[in-house]
């Protein structure tokens, strides 16, 4: 039966061109080696001290996700994802007074990914509950901005760095984030209770794959399936990452590039590829069910990490990196849904947020092994065919994810089979 809630549904697809351009602004980040060689040479810095702050901002959004989940929980997306972008623009722009590693660390690393966090999972925990006939895309498309962030923002702050410096670029810049992420947040609301579009009706296929009702936040943290989930999203973007951390010297190696043709070929061809994959994969999981993506993005990388050492040309190595890339973010954008499928949309926010610690915990593992396993042995190799197993083994996760109501009914019928 209609209400007068229903009646001042806003246009939802309003709220998804808000949150590409939020997650443009947030997804920055990956633009960060562009400010590297700057700080260094202003401030004698290492290049070890400076990349501290790249991992202290990744490592803190893992916590803003998880508070920012809460609170809207609590007090809704609007709210969130408005103090999000003021302490997400109010870090940058505090950057640019950074005279030292503490501040540069508290700044860029801490505030700046608290803020960044809290945005994060506003719009994709209110979107998978605007959008239940499209689960998949809309998330894909929710996080696609972030992946495309460095392509949009690298240039213009590479530029102004060798213009304007570097407290003027970061003041700039955090002031157009605080701008565009506050404006943006405020297109964001929550549906009416048990909304759902006119006239749709979940098939049969997304019945069996959905659960039945909405678990809190303790309750799908005690189901074995949150933990199955969280371990796949770990896997893929542990394998992502040791590509994304090793891209330019590794194609140096194995190839023979030049370190000009590895920073503006494989790099670029990453970032894209990382923003398509968001959207490709995630899309894609609304027809063929996120289960099949997943073994699909597994196999495949099994596959390209065992090829990688055997590669001859600079060509096949960039292809290579593409599809990686494009499987790291199809883990992004099609979890989301998947969670959401699990445990129900409403506490996403929550959930999902804490769901994302292994997004943090995942970045650090292989980097940390390739480099290692590079300077041992002389050479990428071990470390790719490690991974490469690593890929075969995870194929095994998504093979025995079910959804919890579903997972109950399946005990249910095999005691009564067994007459237990």
């Amino acid at each position: 039966m209609a209400t007068a809630a229903d009646e001042r549904v806003p246009n939802r697809w309003v709220m998804v061109v808000a949150a590409i351009l939020m997650q443009l602004c947030l997804g920055a980040v990956y633009g960060w080696s562009v400010y590297v060689r700057p700080l260094m040479e202003a401030f004698g810095w290492t290049r070890s001290q400076v990349t501290l702050a790249f991992t202290l901002s990744i490592a803190f959004l893992g916590v803003g996700t998880i508070i920012g989940g809460l609170l809207m929980d609590r007090r809704g997306p609007r709210l969130v994802a408005t103090v999000a972008g003021v302490v997400y623009g109010l870090g940058y722009t505090l950057t640019g007074t950074a005279d030292s590693l503490g501040e540069l660390y508290l700044w860029y690393g801490v505030v700046g990914g608290l803020g960044m966090g809290m945005g994060y999972i506003v719009p994709v925990a209110t979107l998978v509950k605007w959008f239940p006939d499209l689960r998949g895309l809309i998330t894909g498309l929710a996080v696609a901005g972030y992946g495309a962030g460095a392509l949009v923002m690298s240039p213009y702050a590479a530029a102004s760095l060798e213009t304007r410096g570097i407290a003027p670029t970061f003041f700039t810049l955090g002031l157009v984030y605080l701008v565009v992420v506050v404006a943006a947040a405020q297109f964001f609301r929550n549906p009416p209770e048990g909304w759902a579009p006119p006239g749709w009706q979940p098939s049969a296929r997304q019945q069996a794959a959905r659960a039945s009702r909405d678990f809190t936040v303790q309750e799908a943290l005690r189901t074995w399936q949150f933990w199955v989930l969280f371990v796949i999203l770990f896997l893929n973007v542990s394998a992502g990452i040791m590509i994304i951390s090793q891209a330019s010297p590794m194609g140096q190696e194995l190839v023979g590039m030049t370190e000009t043709q590895a920073a503006a070929v494989v790099v670029g061809t990453i970032s894209i590829f990382n923003a398509l994959g968001r959207m490709f994969w995630a899309a894609l999981s609304d027809y063929i069910g996120r289960r099949a993506v997943f073994l699909t993005m597994f196999a495949l990388q099994a596959a390209l990490f065992a090829l990688l050492p055997s590669l001859e040309t600079p060509w096949l190595f960039v292809a290579a990196t593409a599809l990686i890339a494009l499987c790291y973010g199809g883990g992004f954008g099609t979890m989301p849904s998947w969670s959401a499928d699990y445990f129900g949309p409403r506490y996403a926010g929550s959930i999902y947020g804490i769901m994302l610690l292994a997004w943090g915990l995942g970045a650090i593992p292989s980097p940390l092994m390739i480099a290692r396993v590079r300077e041992v042995t002389g050479t990428y190799t071990t470390a790719l065919y490690v991974i490469a197993v690593t890929m075969l083994v995870a194929l095994l996760l998504p093979l025995v994810a079910r959804p919890p109501a579903a997972a109950r009914r399946a005990a249910a019928g095999t005691a009564a089979a067994s007459g237990d």
